[in-house]
């Protein structure tokens, strides 16, 4: 009886790293804040953005929360502002999501236009008004925890 085996050959390759990459808030899992950024992906294609809320203590319900359509990000000492296209788990206003209880967690996720590639710090604004709204400023996450996520790798076997 003859068994034909196939043999992997090892070979250098040359992973590129460069885009998508992600970086994780090392804050992004401090139950103490009410809302904090968990990570950053960015890719030739979009920003993405992804938020832990915590519902408040102060209404027997947890109150609610929304997006305003004209939320936006921009980088540090820039005036170029990215413009939100898409909201994951969070409703644009006038409508809300209302919580069934205090102290509930919600995890949504913002997508914005491509940043240029050197960016390392921007702001992250819903709405600059009075009022409660989800505003981040100076978020420099060049120091965060970053992951490269790298297409799949083809192997070649003989």
């Amino acid at each position: 009886m003859h068994t034909k085996v196939k043999k992997w050959i090892e070979t250098d390759r040359k992973l590129k790293v460069n885009s998508p990459f992600k970086w994780y808030n090392p804050e992004g899992m401090d139950y103490r804040k009410s809302l904090r950024i968990k990570c950053i992906e960015a890719t030739d294609d979009h920003t993405r953005i992804d938020f832990i809320y915590k519902s408040s203590m102060i209404y027997d319900n947890g109150g609610w929360i929304q997006m305003e359509r004209n939320a936006y990000i921009q980088p540090v000492e820039s005036a170029i502002k990215y413009t939100l296209f898409r909201a994951i788990s969070i409703p644009i206003a006038p409508v809300k999501h209302y919580f069934k209880n205090q102290g509930e967690y919600h995890c949504y996720t913002l997508i914005f236009p491509a940043l240029p590639k050197n960016t390392k710090s921007i702001h992250i604004i819903e709405k600059i008004a009075p009022g409660s709204y989800f505003n981040f400023f100076h978020v420099d996450f060049s120091a965060w925890m970053s992951v490269p996520h790298a297409a799949d790798i083809p192997r070649k076997n003989n």
